[in-house]
């Protein structure tokens, strides 16, 4: 399947995130912060950014736009309760990110992950 970075702050999220995505088949690697995901975009190759927007340090917003300059290939979906920001900030690196409100159930983040993937 696909090489993901997921980057939430909610440690209790972000293993259940994590978790789904790897039965469903990805390879996840998750990390806790916007400063820890761009030191991984920088030594690994990843397909998908999944990024809360609201975290300490570099939120999503910035994640993604840093990660756009790293990996301009990258898709990047936002995991997010603010749906306003992000559709403020929708365009990334010159292309669309996806966005996924919270609440949601894993079975609608397993298909748009799987969704952004095949585009």
């Amino acid at each position: 399947m696909a090489r993901i970075l997921l980057a939430e702050d909610d440690e209790s999220m972000r293993r259940f995130l994590a978790m789904a995505l790897s039965r469903a088949g990805h390879e996840v690697q998750d990390v806790a912060d916007g400063a820890e995901a761009l030191a991984a975009l920088a030594d690994s190759n990843f397909e998908l950014l999944l990024a809360d927007i609201v975290m300490p340090g570099v939120d999503g917003i910035e994640l993604a736009r840093r990660a756009s300059v790293i990996a301009p290939r990258l898709k990047v979906m936002f995991i997010t309760g603010f749906a306003a920001i992000a559709m403020k900030h929708r365009n990334q690196g010159g292309q669309q990110a996806q966005i996924l409100s919270k609440p949601f159930h894993l079975r609608d983040l397993v298909d748009q992950v799987d969704q952004l993937l095949q585009t």
